[in-house]
């Protein structure tokens, strides 16, 4: 059983000089923390390390308090078994304090203010995504309250944080984040993560519509799936955790998430830890952002809200898209630049010492030869009682589990401390260098297939062409290779010339895609 906020870990390292007996210890150092964030691929709960931040005291009624008379942007959504993921799109909106949200969320028949249209038994309420140099931006001493340095990110702390505060059964639809890694700190109550690898990613049907920069969306709702019209989703791999407080979740790069408050009122901060891969990751978002504008725009330029996300408060010209195309490859390109040099020393170097230790003997009982990669992988398990692995969840829906799951540890190990399920614990590979040493991929082979019949909307069309990791990657390639700027006219120009291409490539999507709408209308 994990130990619970501000215990002593019996794994703990030492009490160092100067400390009194008894003191409590963090587990890890800020050292050792941010190597396990660094190079783990595998979603973990942190226990133990944020027992002294003073932000464990910022339940809702002391936010209440901290920030009176401050209202703040609730989304409301329906507490509905619906098989339709709920997307913000979807949802209504209203401005209110927290002590009026604590009033409403008593469940109290009667009530007026901003709360008065939204029937407790039928709707929940969720402040998410409030970034705290808006929400205290009179009250800047309290960006001290967090502490993300003590997971080895110095200097890091509210100003690079985020607030969640949600009532029972508020949630975020499916999604991936497309940039960085997420640390995510439980203050008040508990929430339920359904998370999912990258590499399930084809059975989670992604979708661009809504559209936020920073997101790419499931079509499923992962909590309540249609598996007639989603059938691939059955082989998706559910890895599930109650995040209680006092406890902080590692979710690594693209994991899938839905995220549901499980307790009448939930609290919650989380800082986006930024990666080397996100220098490419928003070059193809800013191509995604271009075509995604261009496509709905044309299709209906009076309706924005339906296909935006509220999130997204910018302009959507092609103008404004374009000087952000500009800015996001420059911004690559630069960086590219001042780090190649490094980055093949660095290799160069390691190249050399991996040469070494790969035959170097390791004096053991036996004389066993240990290869570094076997001393590596020795080593590569940092699990234990202070850091406890998410792991596959069985094959039963979630429904059908017989309730929620507590974060005690039990959730993850199995007798004597076995863990269960594959662990995705191994080094982080550097997917970004190999772009970067690559100019353009080959072209697919294209197929013959005659075009199908079936009708193609928009939004079909945008999931057979925006994907990140087709032509948008390509087109990263090729500005490294030498178009450190793209103006509006090239861009144009690419497209016209690789048109055809395009054209036979992306006719073999969307007959895939034709093909399973047919097949999943006929079966509905």
């Amino acid at each position: 059983m994990a130990a619970g906020p501000g215990a002593t870990s019996d794994t703990g390292p030492a009490a160092g000089a100067g400390q009194e007996a008894g003191e409590p210890v963090k587990p890890f150092t800020p050292e050792k923390a941010k190597e396990i964030i660094m190079s783990l691929e595998q979603p973990a709960v942190f226990c133990n390390m944020v027992f002294d931040w003073p932000a464990q005291h910022w339940t809702a009624e002391h936010l209440s308090e901290v920030l009176p008379g401050k209202r703040i942007r609730f989304r409301m959504g329906l507490k509905s078994t619906d098989t339709a993921p709920q997307f913000e799109t979807a949802c209504s909106y209203t401005e209110a304090t927290l002590e009026e949200f604590l009033t409403w969320n008593c469940g109290q028949p009667r009530i007026s203010g901003p709360f008065r249209d939204y029937d407790h038994s039928k709707f929940w309420a969720y402040a998410d995504y409030k970034y705290f140099v808006n929400l205290f931006e009179d009250k800047t001493d309290i960006f001290q309250d967090v502490m993300w340095s003590d997971f080895g990110f110095p200097g890091r702390n509210g100003r690079e944080s985020t607030l969640w505060i949600g009532s029972l059964g508020a949630h975020t639809p499916c999604h991936l984040d497309s940039y960085g890694c997420n640390l995510v700190f439980q203050v008040q109550g508990r929430k339920r993560w359904h998370l999912f690898p990258p590499e399930d990613t084809p059975f989670l049907y992604p979708t661009r519509i809504p559209y936020e920069e920073s997101s790419v969306f499931s079509k499923v709702n992962v909590v309540n799936p249609d598996l007639k019209r989603f059938p691939q989703f059955r082989k998706a791999r559910r890895h599930m955790v109650a995040l209680s407080p006092g406890q902080v979740l590692f979710v690594p790069r693209h994991w899938w998430h839905y995220v549901e408050s499980i307790d009448p009122v939930t609290v919650s901060v989380n800082s986006w830890i930024e990666l080397e891969e996100d220098h490419q990751a928003r070059v193809e978002e800013a191509i995604t952002r271009t075509l995604v504008c261009a496509l709905k725009t044309a299709e209906d330029p009076h309706n924005t809200r339906a296909w935006l996300n509220p999130t997204e408060v910018e302009e959507t010209s092609h103008e404004v898209n374009c000087r952000y195309l500009n800015g996001a490859v420059s911004a690559f390109f630069n960086h590219y630049r001042t780090s190649k040099v490094i980055e093949m020393q660095a290799l160069r170097t390691n190249g050399e010492e991996l040469n070494v230790h790969n035959h170097m003997e390791v004096g053991q009982t036996g004389r066993q030869n240990l290869t570094l990669e076997t001393v590596k992988q020795e080593a590569a398990s940092p699990f234990g009682p202070d850091l406890v692995p998410v792991i596959q969840s069985p094959e039963e829906a979630p429904s059908e589990r017989g309730g929620i799951f507590e974060s005690d540890g039990k959730d993850f190990l199995g007798k004597d401390g076995e863990h269960f399920g594959k662990l995705h614990n191994t080094k982080r590979q550097r997917r970004m260098s190999r772009s970067e040493n690559a100019i353009v991929e080959q072209v697919a082979s294209h197929g013959t297939t005659a075009p199908s019949q079936t009708l193609i909307s928009t939004d079909d069309l945008l999931d057979c062409l925006v994907n990140p990791q087709t032509h948008c990657q390509a087109r990263v390639q090729m500005a490294v290779a030498g178009k450190a700027l793209i103006s509006n006219k090239e861009t144009l120009s690419i497209h016209l010339k690789n048109k055809q291409h395009k054209q036979e490539k992306f006719q073999d999507s969307c007959v895939n895609e034709a093909a399973t709408v047919a097949l999943s209308a006929s079966s509905a």
